[in-house]
């Protein structure tokens, strides 16, 4: 199939953030993008103000009468009335991912993997490409705070062709208005392997630890499956991976393999790192030079780790230093990641999309970095059931790490409950002296009467609706104080 001919384009979950920036990226070309999601969001909103048609019932009557392709997230389960409809009717149905490696195989792709750590490296990369003028074609997973969007596409993208496939080696789509190769910088999702489905020229992977086992089974097996990305790389690309992943990367010589770090001699790493005014300040060592006096525009040891990356993305494209390092300051990361939605004297509230171990730990850690007088209360959605049978162990021990614990029950996303897994069970696991259990209604009253000095909302399921609740509640406290 050719993207190039399409002319109707049909989203099955249209609401999801992958599933969205592809949306923008066909309306941006002239398709006519239509979809279906479950329910109502501010993305979907903004999805309709810019000319897409959503709907959110399972009457198929909304749809357009004549669609060239479907594309489906695999969060769509195949008894999804839609799903059972288009493939009777004998629509062409792709995956999302399969669609992205479509789209992206023409150009320079960037892409970034990892089980966590890849929306802020990815949006900062592409946030790099940006400030260097190189306007980059990007999607992402995440909302950027510097351009209020999950896409980005050059200014003068009527030249953009879809016409090549997973595999290609053009990857050499020129830019006319600045005369260089157009870069792709991609999200590359291990959920459901679907980055098998890209052909990087530069890939970064951020770390590989225990997730998705309902798809995988075990750790090794994504280890393997992480390993089979790195054979994607395109003859004389490059890999940028972080040290201790425990990936095996493919003995091959037709790409460049470099390793970055913090504190710890690598390719690239940071050091002599210290926080003045809330952010980090550090001097980047790199194979030929070393660059003092750098300022990450966001705050957290986890977001310096996946800046080290980005930079040296940055630095393999031969952008300048004085580039990098106003990209560098400027950056004002991603919503729901560690995400400052009210910095006050008497209250701080932190939103992140948190949802494995290691990311609540990173998270926690960073509040406790950045306000040790102060006592930090985390209130977390577990993200699926298997996800939470399978990791309880280390999610009681992150949350562990916060002095007191507010725990909702567990967001199913795609799945149906499992016998015996239930946020009681995690729980219980918690060895911390306040810890409570509450329903989503109940959040609201209980953390109004109980003030937090520092609240953290964590989870990627449907918590986020609860954030500007959170906000409006204390900015209604403080004018009527």
């Amino acid at each position: 199939m050719n993207p190039d001919s399409l002319r109707s384009v049909y989203f099955l979950g249209i609401g999801g953030i992958g599933m969205s920036a592809l949306a923008r990226y066909f309306a941006m070309k002239g398709v006519k993008v239509s979809g279906y999601d479950r329910t109502p969001s501010s993305l979907t909103e903004k999805l309709s103000s810019e000319g897409m048609h959503i709907h959110y019932s399972d009457d198929l009557k909304e749809t357009p009468e004549k669609i060239d392709l479907v594309v489906y997230t695999p969060a769509i389960p195949e008894d999804n009335p839609g799903f059972r409809h288009f493939l009777e009717k004998g629509i062409p149905m792709k995956k999302r991912a399969e669609v992205l490696g479509m789209v992206s195989s023409q150009f320079k792709t960037i892409a970034v993997a990892g089980t966590h750590g890849k929306t802020t490296t990815s949006t900062l990369i592409a946030h790099i490409l940006k400030v260097a003028k190189m306007e980059p074609l990007a999607f992402l997973g995440g909302i950027s705070k510097n351009y209020n969007t999950n896409f980005l596409c050059p200014k003068d993208h009527s030249h953009l062709q879809t016409h090549q496939f997973p595999g290609s080696t053009l990857n050499n789509q020129i830019n006319p208005v600045f005369h260089q190769p157009v870069y792709c910088v991609v999200e590359a999702d291990e959920y459901d392997r679907s980055f098998l489905q890209l052909n990087p020229y530069i890939a970064v992977i951020t770390s590989a630890d225990a997730d998705h086992l309902d798809i995988y089974q075990d750790h090794e097996t994504l280890l393997k499956t992480f390993t089979q990305f790195t054979s994607q790389i395109v003859d004389q690309g490059s890999l940028v991976i972080k040290l201790g992943t425990g990936i095996e990367t493919v003995k091959k010589h037709s790409f460049y393999h470099y390793s970055y770090a913090l504190n710890q001699e690598a390719t690239f790493f940071a050091k002599d790192i210290h926080l003045k005014d809330g952010l980090l300040h550090f001097t980047y060592v790199t194979p030929t030079e070393t660059i003092r006096n750098l300022v990450l525009g966001i705050p957290g040891m986890f977001n310096l780790e996946n800046a080290v990356a980005a930079l040296a993305v940055g630095y393999l494209l031969g952008i300048d230093k004085t580039i990098l390092s106003k990209a560098l300051r400027s950056y004002q990361g991603v919503q729901r990641r560690f995400d400052f939605r009210i910095r006050r004297k008497d209250l701080i509230f932190i939103d992140d999309y948190a949802h494995h171990p290691e990311e609540l730990r990173a998270c926690i850690r960073a509040a406790k970095e950045l306000y040790p007088d102060k006592k930090i209360t985390g209130v977390f959605q577990p993200h699926l059931f298997s996800r939470t049978r399978d990791l309880a162990d280390a999610f009681a021990r992150s949350l562990e790490l916060l002095d007191e614990l507010i725990l909702l029950e567990i967001y199913p996303a795609r799945e149906k409950p499992i016998r015996g897994v239930n946020s009681k069970m995690l729980l219980d696991r918690v060895n911390l002296k306040k810890k409570k259990l509450l329903a989503k209604e109940q959040l609201l009253g209980e953390i109004t009467r109980n003030i937090p000095e520092v609240l953290l909302t964590l989870g990627a399921g449907d918590i986020d609706e609860m954030v500007q609740p959170i906000v409006m509640a204390f900015t209604d406290k403080e004018a009527g104080e």
